[in-house]
């Protein structure tokens, strides 16, 4: 059966199906983010003489191909149907993951990481939109909720599950991946309906090239700093060519039928707020994810299996949160206000660090406070923002729209790491760990200003329907 999703949107027969099914490909996606992360010391050794600048990339290629490509997505799925482009992307994702494991050098783990991302970016917005379809209004919240919540619980099993992996052989943490994915395109198959918009145009892909390159650009500019000076020719080429990527990718897309960025939904100030919000707290989430793995396993020397136990807990608050608060909250509230809450409490979490972290271990009393607080922060910021789609655009606009608000979580992550290897530098000491603690809590603190702004907007013209 095939509907067109600009027309008003029912509820599916079998929502909760739906929501099992789009979660579990989340959860793929969520996993191996944080799979990766407990790797990273097991991948250097395997891979001698590489760098942290050149480690980060197993996390950039990803996320930076990610990001440029979720608009596209987002697009294609669109005109030519969320269950097809859906289905789609797990099976990329599914071949991406066991190429990871099989890769023979780092370099083509890198590149096999961003044919993960192909995958991940045609399964994110689509799972979105075919979640917002299956639930009527009324039940929205609580669905985003739940379905943010198993990206949450990836978080938390990701650290555990990854340590104990790791002990056997870092080429685990993306076989895992193949067993749910086989599933999810099994019951996909069969349960998924399909929709698309029948308006929708062709998408900007060469768009999506110039994404890359710009921001590519100057993510390599940042990790590569160190090496080259942040006055050297080569780091302000890349910052050169990484502003006029994105200034190419902003005027293409003011002129294409079918831009990479949908300037006409970010006219809704709600919505362009959002994905500030989205940008700069990601900036800081990205960075905290990067920054404690390498805090545990370098400063405190914590094996690959204690430092998964040991950042479980923060992860373990988005779940819990997700599932029980943050939907009766965003309800209550409006996301606004919920966002800038979770944005303070991630601040207050990196501020703990900064002050009570040091070289001498103190689990109990330093790092897990700051996890509780920053876990929980993550929580109310994912679960109000993402939601925000479908509560400012019409149903049309609900592929781009997610694909857009992921596309400023994405760079955020990118910018993120990329911002904290340039202040760790090669050899990263005590001191350097917290000016990056430092950077968390003044992205933290940006964050919430936005979503001070979103929550200012609450009563006015920013309703469904009503963007141009």
């Amino acid at each position: 059966m095939t509907a067109d999703i600009a027309t008003p949107v029912r509820a599916g027969r079998r929502p909760a199906v739906v929501l099992l099914i789009v979660s579990a490909a989340t959860f793929l996606v969520s996993l191996d983010l944080f799979i990766v992360n407990i790797a990273f010391p097991a991948i250097r050794e395997t891979y001698p003489g590489t760098g942290l600048a050149t480690l980060s990339w197993t996390l950039n290629a990803y996320t930076v191909a990610f990001a440029a490509l979720l608009a596209p997505a987002g697009r294609l799925a669109d005109r030519y149907g969320r269950r097809l482009v859906f289905l789609a992307g797990v099976a990329v994702f599914t071949i991406g993951s066991t190429a990871c494991a099989l890769a023979p050098s780092i370099e083509a783990l890198i590149a096999f990481r961003a044919l993960q991302a192909v995958g991940g970016a045609l399964v994110t917005p689509t799972a979105l939109a075919l979640l917002l379809a299956a639930f009527p209004p009324e039940r929205r919240a609580r669905a985003v909720s739940v379905w943010a919540g198993v990206g949450g619980a990836a978080a938390a099993l990701g650290p555990p599950l990854g340590g104990l992996l790791v002990e056997l052989s870092w080429r685990l943490v993306f076989l895992v991946n193949v067993p749910l994915g086989l599933l999810a395109l099994a019951f996909g198959r069969r349960v998924l309906t399909e929709s698309r918009d029948a308006s929708s145009g062709v998408p900007d892909l060469l768009g999506a090239v110039g994404l890359v390159t710009g921001v590519g650009a100057a993510v390599w500019a940042l990790v590569s700093a160190h090496d080259h000076g942040w006055g050297g020719a080569p780091v302000l080429t890349g910052f050169g060519v990484g502003a006029a990527g994105l200034f190419w990718v902003v005027r293409r897309s003011a002129r294409h039928p079918v831009p990479l960025l949908d300037l006409a939904a970010l006219r809704v100030p709600t919505f362009w707020l959002s994905c500030l919000a989205m940008l700069v707290f990601s900036t800081a989430f990205g960075s905290m994810l990067f920054g404690n793995v390498l805090f545990l396993t370098g400063l405190w020397h914590d094996s690959a299996l204690a430092a998964g136990f040991a950042l479980t807990p923060g992860p373990l608050m988005v779940v819990l949160l997700s599932l029980t608060v943050c939907g009766p909250l965003v309800a209550r509230l409006g996301p606004g206000p919920v966002a800038a809450l979770g944005s303070l409490l991630f601040l207050a979490g990196s501020l703990v660090w900064l002050l009570r972290l040091g070289a001498t271990p103190d689990y109990a009393g330093a790092l897990l406070p700051g996890q509780l607080l920053t876990g929980a922060g993550v929580a109310l910021v994912m679960s109000s923002l993402t939601g925000v789609v479908g509560l400012v655009l019409p149903p049309a606009r609900w592929g781009a729209g997610s694909s857009m608000l992921n596309t400023s979580r994405q760079l955020g992550s990118a910018l993120g790491t990329a911002i904290l290897v340039a202040v760790l530098g090669p050899a990263p000491d005590l001191g350097a760990f917290r000016h990056g603690w430092l950077f968390l809590a003044g992205a933290a603190l940006v964050s919430a200003a936005f979503a001070v702004a979103v929550a200012a907007r609450r009563g006015s013209a920013d309703v469904l329907g009503a963007t141009p």
